[in-house]
């Protein structure tokens, strides 16, 4: 089919969710995607930061093979032997924990929000409930997790949200002190780095003092790091930069390299209060995507693509903020690692567009800060071509 057969189909079959641009993807190597034309492109979004290791990956493709050749699915009933490996590779190199298995990101919150609440409920009675939250803040689209989202844009239409939610401004120690209540809060859930909501790191000084608030009062600590996890921000984990450990962490995106899966990682006063049926999923803890996600963690620690983050992230920022010093519009660079935000006085998804036609993906988050995150395999050479792209489009704006 041709590019203009494919997005007529998609326009009479597809449910109208996403604004996509009139391009097809057909195949990807290394840093490079490819359209149904054959034209290339620098991916610098990383499918959202999920192809962390590129597009075209030996081990990846290897993997898939090896698991879909021996056994696909066997559902949550049995045992078997991909994610009881994978959850020993994820523990030994975070904190004690016991991990549960789904999907994506958004059911990974959801699991969260049950299992934190569960533990509160045994803690302190059915009054132990509140969600503490941040704003700009985005934890998913599924009915919890939109309701843990402090973005009032993802609640129009979709109300009431899920009670017990409380927002609050990130990185402010003040508001803590009265919203988080040893009778009240279940727990407190934050991104070490937003992303969505426009690559706001939180600052160690918060987080400290969340972490003495939650302990001093019984409350579960969540650390969502669904984007900012698994070597994106120059550490495998996000919370290692500071030691700051949560009780409970999320992860999806890059896990297993593009297929979809999602884990929470708990530690033990949290996962021993569930019982066989509080919680589960038929295709959750997927021997193919659990196999191909302990080769993507291995890959990730074997080659020190945490370090590799952290210096192309490092070369990439330079080159921003240099941009940033011939031109007046944008305000701020800021992210770690490779995930980076560029904000900027006005709305950017003309600028998003305009790479684009260069021959450069990068995405938004928010209406006024150009996202990057990029595979975490590029090299000087892509951070060069990229900067190249984004300075020559600033120059014609």
């Amino acid at each position: 089919m041709t590019t203009e057969e494919i997005i007529a189909l998609e326009e009479q079959y597809i449910a109208p969710t996403y604004v996509r641009p009139p391009v097809v993807f057909d195949r990807g190597s290394g840093a490079y995607v490819y359209d149904r034309e054959g034209r290339r492109y620098l991916d610098f979004l990383g499918g959202i930061a999920v192809n962390s290791l590129g597009h075209g990956v030996p081990e990846i493709i290897g993997a898939v093979a090896q698991q879909t050749a021996k056994l696909m699915h066997i559902s949550n009933l049995y045992h078997t032997e991909p994610h009881v490996k994978l959850a020993k590779l994820l523990v030994e190199n975070a904190f004690p924990a016991r991990v549960f298995f789904c999907n994506s990101g958004s059911e990974s919150i959801e699991a969260a929000l049950k299992f934190t609440r569960r533990w509160a409920s045994e803690a302190g009675g059915e009054a132990k409930h509140e969600i503490v939250t941040f704003e700009n803040a985005f934890h998913g689209r599924t009915y919890g997790a939109v309701s843990a989202t402090a973005q009032p844009k993802y609640h129009e239409g979709f109300k009431p949200m899920l009670p017990g939610m409380v927002y609050l401004p990130l990185n402010e120690t003040e508001p803590l002190e009265e919203a988080i209540s040893a009778e009240r809060t279940a727990a407190v859930m934050v991104e070490p780095v937003q992303g969505e909501g426009g690559v706001n790191p939180a600052h160690v000084a918060f987080l400290r003092h969340l972490r003495k608030l939650c302990d001093e009062r019984k409350v579960a600590l969540i650390f969502d790091e669904i984007q900012c996890g698994l070597c994106r921000t120059g550490k495998l984990f996000a919370y290692q930069h500071h030691g700051i450990e949560p009780d409970v962490m999320t992860l999806a995106k890059p896990l297993a390299g593009g297929l979809p899966i999602g884990a929470v990682m708990m530690k033990s006063h949290i996962a021993e209060v569930l019982k066989p049926g509080m919680h589960g999923s038929t295709f959750g803890a997927n021997p193919v995507a659990c196999h191909v996600a302990h080769a993507v963690v291995s890959k990730m620690i074997d080659e020190g693509l945490a370090d590799r983050a952290l210096e192309m992230g490092g070369k990439l920022t330079a080159g921003l903020n240099a941009l940033a010093e011939t031109h007046t519009d944008i305000k701020e660079v800021r992210g770690a690692g490779l995930l980076i935000g560029v904000e900027f006085e006005d709305k950017v998804g003309d600028l998003v567009s305009a790479c684009r036609d260069e021959g450069l993906i990068v995405g938004t988050a928010g209406d006024n800060v150009l996202r990057c995150a990029p595979p975490l395999v590029i090299e000087q050479r892509h951070v060069d071509e990229a900067l190249g792209i984004i300075g020559g489009v600033l120059d014609a704006r």
